[in-house]
């Protein structure tokens, strides 16, 4: 979910053995299981759904005052390019069985670009667990303020023009004046910097 670029390498190095490869099934998931983002459920600023059909236990968790578990197979996602899936319980420890996906999405669906536990780095550069793993254990790796992650360094109002935006949705190509300026924000913050200019003796 818009992780900071952070350096976690050696992090992604000691716990990308920890996946547990053959010992749980998987809960499979391929680019047909994501599809328009305001489809799925609403709770506060993100969407969450289940692949296994069990949302009534993930809307269970996600609302709750206290935090809890999620429970396998439901997705959490803030923006339209970036999921999280709870896999089998024990698939992977270090990750408390989450895994991220990083897509691409355009009308004609999805396509994952990335997958992947500890070593799943967005394409801002940024490691998904290396933001998510600093959650308080009682949210289960979710992110929002207060629960202990570094803030995000985007506003509600892009994630809110993100989210409207989908491609995969019907009517995105519909923006209303307030999501065009936040887009506009967004584009202008995600411009390279140039390095400020060296003074001459």
């Amino acid at each position: 979910m818009l992780c900071r670029s952070l350096s976690w390498v050696l992090v992604s190095l000691l716990f990308s053995s920890a996946v547990h490869a053959g010992a749980v099934a998987p809960i499979a998931v391929t680019a047909q299981s994501f599809g328009c983002i305001t489809k799925l459920t609403p709770v506060r600023g993100f969407y969450v759904g289940n692949l296994k059909g069990d949302l009534a236990a993930t809307l269970k968790v996600a609302r709750s005052a206290n935090g809890g578990t999620y429970p396998p197979g439901s997705i959490v996602q803030l923006v339209p390019t970036e999921v999280m899936v709870k896999q089998s319980q024990g698939f992977n420890a270090a990750t408390h069985d989450w895994e991220y996906f990083d897509i691409a999405v355009s009308k004609a669906g999805t396509s994952i670009l990335k997958r992947g536990f500890a070593e799943t780095v967005n394409r801002f550069g940024g490691n998904c667990f290396a933001c998510h793993v600093k959650a308080e254990a009682k949210w289960d790796s979710i992110c929002e303020s207060g629960h202990g992650c570094d803030p995000i360094p985007v506003t509600p109002a892009m994630v809110k023009a993100l989210q409207h935006t989908d491609p995969r949705c019907d009517g995105a190509d519909h923006v209303s004046a307030a999501d065009a300026a936040a887009l506009a924000q967004l584009a202008e913050m995600m411009k390279p910097k140039s390095p400020p200019a060296q003074k001459s003796d």
